[in-house]
């Protein structure tokens, strides 16, 4: 809870988010309400009595100093509250209170292991590690989560560095898939687009009508294939050409 001290006044703030900017050697600050920031950013809240517990630009919230109107020119150009805390309230900077912080935290370390969980898999059993032991054997590698960068991409290098080490048996699940594509454009774009994002033929079969081939690839060239059949520059017109996934996690022979 913040509480800001004023001459003969307390004003307590509870569920409060604090956004800071710097502009030159000053620091200006205002109070919002815990959430509220993100929903004005992205333009579902738009009433800023809503996003505000104060509607005032302060150079330290905590102590109740407000930004007078030399320091508000002087760093903005303008002495007009709302437009100011409007360009606050979308660039400046979020401080988290201690909670937030650990939730946050927590929000992104279960999303890393997720993505690590569901993208690899025992090459024996084709199962799946739960993200307990995944977390493990990366405290084992020292391999720790930034909060500040993606974990998605993070997630990505930490597979590497798991399939790499093999402190258990584990490897990058590949993906079984059926590409289906009609007679007239089969030799347009198989051989030169297609197959050669193929790393194992199950099957391949041919029709009056279409052919359609059974294959396991690797997850990253899923999304290439979709945009040969069906992307902005797609090789083919629409509905020549789909590809369905027959498994998400499977290992190839």
């Amino acid at each position: 809870m913040a509480v800001i001290n004023q001459p003969g006044t307390q004003i307590k703030l509870t569920n409060v988010s604090m956004v800071r900017m710097r502009k030159g050697k000053k620091r200006f600050e205002i109070a919002c309400y815990q959430n509220k920031v993100q929903d004005w950013r992205s333009r579902v809240e738009k009433d800023l009595d809503e996003v505000l517990q104060i509607p005032q630009v302060f150079i330290n919230v905590s102590k109740g100093q407000a930004a007078n109107n030399e320091d508000l020119l002087t760093g903005f150009g303008t002495t007009n509250q709302d437009a100011i805390i409007a360009e606050i309230l979308d660039k400046g900077e979020i401080q988290l209170n201690e909670k937030e912080r650990s939730a946050n935290l927590r929000q992104k370390q279960n999303e890393f292991l997720n993505i690590i969980s569901t993208k690899c898999i025992n090459p024996k059993s084709k199962r799946r590690y739960p993200p307990s032991m995944i977390q493990k054997a990366l405290n084992q590698l020292k391999f720790h989560l930034n909060p500040s960068k993606s974990a998605k991409l993070q997630a990505l290098e930490a597979i590497k560095l798991l399939v790499a080490k093999q402190l258990f048996p584990i490897v990058r699940a590949q993906m079984k898939v059926k590409v289906i594509l009609v007679n007239r454009v089969k030799d347009q774009v198989y051989d030169r687009y297609i197959k050669p994002m193929l790393d194992a033929i199950e099957d391949e079969h041919q029709t009056d009508k279409v052919f359609e081939v059974i294959s396991i690839i690797d997850p990253t060239n899923y999304r290439a294939i979709v945009d040969v059949l069906q992307g902005e520059n797609a090789k083919i017109k629409r509905g020549e050409g789909t590809i369905e996934v027959l498994d998400m996690a499977v290992v190839k022979d």
